[in-house]
């Protein structure tokens, strides 16, 4: 592809993705209705979906900034559900999908369908758990979610390549695809855990960010591609990894973290707003090759799809919800406040993605007798479709279905409380750590300094609990809130004179860039960080 479009379609997608940040509608959804819009539009290049790119090159890093931000605790804790969906459902997808197409569309061999079935199985990574975020949804619901989004991907890719296996002729049965299916998912799993200590080891090495930094935005790539090299699951070898990594941020430095943060929120922006993008870019490609099933029965086939993969998430969500209670006592006393609502959530937010295009796309032409793959254009079409209506149908009326059924919002009067409690027991284990670091004499200083240690220390001891307190009578504010905003307030008019001193040459701009930093840190030290 030539530079300029590509140049267009990052900065296009980051400003739809900026927009929607000032409006109601999800950002997966204006993106993707951006994308159809443009690709109308005259002048706008084809841009195709290569498999050999999306996957490669766009799956890794955005699994692994998911991965990375998940809790490890949460996921183990939850293991049994993200299991039944990551695995279970999309392999009962895989065939009660590829079943229905079989039914539906004339001649469809059940080979064919069941390579539909596979590659439209998998809900999306990104565009549920951005809707769960932004709506507050409880937290083992987005947990659940999230882990599903995770671990779905490997799942899928390899059903697709056991039932391609069987069309083009390389097949060994089902046995041997089972056999495939065990070996990829434990190679993926097995690559992830080798990888995982040395990586991390080699983190807490490196003493100059730009280096941890560098081999951050490498690791993705590195455990897909040493996974991949095996035959093993790529996608699994990126989770393994970034949970494990993510678990054990706490032990890099804190240079690291800041830049790290700040890099991969970036990076995720920037992906996820291009491949929803690219969703709805690839309309015109997906409709020139429909060929022989132009007409009202590709529509007809299309609702038949949709229908049959919404109506098969719910049929799985259900009694994998409540089957177990119904089994065992011990799961019974541990999720008392299930109720149906949480799984109506669950089954309705099955949205899917790039990742089924990228893999639709990736059906050869013609299989190893040289006959054209039988239905390959429809295949296309059918994935086409069932992103669209999922992304559209489903994710426009999500927030509202989430509003409907009322369900309990994460409290946060008690995260705060929580949050404070912690604060006040590590102010005390520093309290004390201080104390007994001044009495000894290789460690003495001028009494400011070490009254100004303590009052940094209670500082950050005080603010949490002063969010819990009585707003401003007048402007509604915390303490807290008044302290953050009177702080801007001063370093911005110190930020003020360091400039006119440089506009009058008095400093030079090297000195003001070292004096400006200061200031940012001290500013980033007095705002807490919002969630975006």
């Amino acid at each position: 592809m030539e530079v300029l479009p590509l140049v267009a379609l990052v900065a296009g997608s980051a400003a739809v993705a900026g927009l929607a940040r000032r409006t109601p509608v999800p950002a997966p959804l204006l993106l993707v209705a951006a994308g159809l819009a443009a690709s109308y539009m005259p002048g706008v290049p084809d841009y195709t979906l290569d498999p050999h790119i999306v996957l490669p090159l766009l799956l890794p890093p955005l699994l692994y900034t998911a991965a990375v931000d998940s809790s490890y605790l949460d996921l183990r804790a939850n293991i049994r559900p993200v299991a039944l969906l990551s695995v279970g459902y999309v392999l009962f997808a895989t065939l009660a999908v590829g079943y229905a197409a079989h039914l539906v569309v004339p001649d469809l061999p059940l080979t064919a369908a069941l390579v539909l079935g596979a590659v439209i199985a998998p809900p999306d990574a990104v565009a549920a758990t951005a809707i769960a975020r932004r709506l507050g949804l409880p937290s083992r619901t987005t947990t659940i979610l999230q882990g599903e989004s995770l671990v779905n991907d490997a799942t899928a890719i390899t059903a697709f390549k056991v039932a391609l296996a069987a069309v083009v002729g390389e097949g060994a049965g089902w046995a041997g695809g089972i056999t495939d299916f065990l070996l990829a998912s434990v190679g993926g799993v097995g690559v992830g855990l080798l990888l995982m200590v040395p990586i991390h080891h080699l983190r807490t090495r490196l003493r100059e960010p730009l280096l941890q930094n560098t081999l951050s935005l490498l690791i993705p790539f590195v455990a897909y591609a040493a996974a991949e090299r095996v035959h093993a699951s790529g996608v699994l070898a990126v989770v393994v990894v970034a949970l494990y990594l993510g678990h054990r941020a706490w032990q890099v430095d804190f240079a690291t973290r800041l830049q790290e943060a700040a890099v991969w929120k970036m990076v995720a922006f920037i992906l996820e707003s291009v491949v929803f993008a690219l969703i709805g870019l690839q309309l015109p490609v997906v409709l020139r090759g429909l060929g022989a099933y132009e007409g009202p029965d590709a529509a007809w086939y299309a609702l038949a799809v949709f229908l049959a993969v919404v109506v098969a998430r719910f049929v799985w969500v259900f009694p994998a919800t409540f089957l177990p209670r119904a089994l065992s006592a011990r799961i019974r006393e541990r999720e008392k406040e299930t109720t149906w609502k949480a799984p109506v959530i669950v089954g309705w937010a099955g949205m899917r993605g790039v990742v089924s295009l990228a893999i639709a796309f990736s059906i050869p032409m013609t299989m190893d007798d040289g006959e054209p793959f039988p239905a390959r254009n429809l295949i296309l079409f059918l994935t086409f479709t069932t992103v669209i209506g999922t992304l559209v149908v489903q994710g426009l009326t999500l927030p509202p279905l989430i509003r409907a059924l009322r369900l309990p919002q994460r409290n946060a009067q008690a995260e705060t409380l929580a949050e404070a409690q912690a604060q006040s027991e590590a102010s005390r284990a520093a309290e004390a750590r201080l104390t007994e670091l001044l009495q000894d004499p290789a460690n003495q200083l001028p009494q400011p300094l070490a009254d100004r240690l303590r009052t940094v220390l209670e500082r950050r001891r005080n603010a949490v609990w002063e969010r819990l307190g009585e707003a401003n009578p007048v402007t509604g504010e915390s303490a807290d809130d008044v302290y953050r905003r009177l702080s801007g307030e001063m370093i911005e008019a110190e930020r003020e004179v360091f400039v006119a001193l440089r506009d009058a040459r008095r400093i030079d701009d090297e000195m003001l860039r070292v004096l400006l930093r200061r200031l940012d840190l001290e500013e980033a030290a007095a705002y807490r960080e919002e969630s975006t």
